[in-house]
């Protein structure tokens, strides 16, 4: 059982205030002393490098429609190890789920399966006494799935005078929902965005901290932080063990897998990293806009998302990597590349050279591919064998062309094969969360043997 005090964070859509609120919690509670820890609904990777400087902890995620519904609570449990309150963000709008699967993989879901209350954020600018109506109709909802969600407070936010205060305060009341924080319209902390979201807190650390410990401020001055604690302790235990990445016993040294990070590939979740040690592998950082070489010894290379558009100018003048990678490839070694580090390892990105080891282009467009995919393997990788079933994610602007190679990685429904599998190569565009498939780090730790 667990009985980590936790809260959800929500909002009746996207744009109110639920990352600046969440945030800022986290940083108020933690600047108070309490350990903390900090999570977000779906497979956003950006929120939760806020989350990991305001906690001190790393950010997770929680995803039933990546990992499954029954992993959503061991996850919660691993990442909640040791802390006295759990914040979780949601995801768009409290009842938004996976297109066309209702409110499942919704705020709403995962505040289920952790039996969490939830506070609702809600943008009042534009309104009065109909903010009773919104609340009544969120607190009232409710589905086959989820149940009846507790919303036990609201924050209201870009409120404009103490008389919009006061008039949406008297519409709470009428419909018995607490209001337990006002923020004003001028108490915005910005953070800038572009074309994938917020910037990552990693590609501005100095920045960002400096955001953090504003939001901090902003929050505790504006949130009954007491009453908003209570409501995170009346959270009852949740039957869950905390999830551990299945181990494996290594004959001989571990070896070396090079995991790329810093600014361009800032992409990732925590537990990838657990897995592969827990098959086996010394895990090894490499930042490819300042690391040279790739650490010693390295016997498989793991690439994650992130934005190699913005750094391609550096990417490209880091050559020494670049031929490494190649080299890398050429002998046979793993390497897993997951959207961004496909397009790292193709001919060019724009124009801009690349690792070349793809016989492919990639370019930037002006559309979006954004959502989940049911893929099946259509290729023997160093990942997964032909016929492997996992459920991903897209998103990105770009294109690559071809699609995919002459030996595809994934299929799924409505679309051309994609995807890369050569020697021990696997680039795609889907993002996988490894947790629901531990296979892929033992498949891959044991391919360097």
């Amino acid at each position: 059982m667990v009985t980590v005090p936790r809260l959800v964070i929500a909002a009746p859509a996207s744009g109110h205030g639920k990352t600046t609120v969440a945030t800022g919690l986290l940083a108020a509670y933690a600047a108070r002393g309490v350990r903390v820890a900090g999570f977000k609904v779906g497979p956003d990777y950006i929120d939760p490098g806020y989350h990991t400087l305001a906690a001190g902890r790393p950010g997770r995620n929680l995803d039933p429609v990546m990992v499954g519904e029954d992993l959503v609570g061991p996850l919660f449990a691993h990442g909640a190890t040791g802390a006295d309150l759990a914040v979780v963000e949601g995801v768009m709008g409290l009842y938004d789920g996976r297109v066309g699967a209702g409110d499942f993989g919704s705020t709403a879901h995962v505040a289920a399966l952790l039996d969490a209350p939830v506070l609702l954020v809600v943008d009042a600018s534009a309104q009065a006494r109909s903010v009773a109506a919104l609340v009544h109709g969120f607190r009232s909802f409710g589905s086959a799935a989820t149940g009846a969600i507790r919303i036990a407070g609201v924050l209201l936010n870009r409120v404009g005078s103490d008389r919009h205060e006061q008039l949406l305060r008297d519409a709470c009341a009428e419909v018995g929902t607490p209001v337990l924080g006002v923020l004003r319209r001028h108490a915005v902390i910005a953070a800038p965005s572009r074309h994938l979201g917020l910037v990552p807190a990693v590609e501005r650390r100095a920045e960002a901290l400096e955001s953090v410990a504003a939001l901090a401020s902003l929050i505790t001055e504006s949130v009954d932080l007491d009453a908003v604690l209570a409501v995170a302790r009346s959270a009852p235990p949740l039957a869950a063990r905390p999830w551990e990445p299945p181990t494996f016993a290594v004959a001989g040294p571990r070896p070396v897998v090079a995991v790329a990070g810093g600014p361009a590939f800032s992409f990732g979740y925590a537990e990838t990293t657990e897995l592969l040690r827990a098959a086996g592998a010394e895990v090894a950082v490499v930042d490819p806009l300042h690391d040279e070489a790739l650490p010693a010894g390295t016997a498989a290379l793991v690439v994650g998302g992130g934005f190699p558009e913005v750094y391609a100018d550096q990417l490209t003048a880091n050559a020494p990597l670049r031929a490494e990678v190649a080299r890398l490839a050429a002998s046979g070694a793993p390497i897993a590349a997951e959207c961004a580090g496909l397009l790292w390892l193709c001919h060019s990105l724009d124009g801009a050279p690349m690792c070349g080891v793809l016989d492919a282009e990639a370019k930037m467009t002006g559309k979006l591919t954004l959502g989940y995919r049911d893929a099946v393997a259509l290729t023997d990788s160093v990942l997964a064998p032909t016929g492997t079933r996992v459920t991903g994610h897209e998103f990105h602007r770009t294109t690559v062309t071809p699609r995919a190679g002459t030996a595809p990685a994934w299929a799924w429904r409505d679309a051309a094969p994609e995807g890369f599998v050569a020697g021990g190569v696997h680039a795609s565009y889907l993002h996988l969360h490894w947790a629901g498939e531990p296979s892929l780090a033992r498949n891959l730790v044991a391919g360097c043997r």
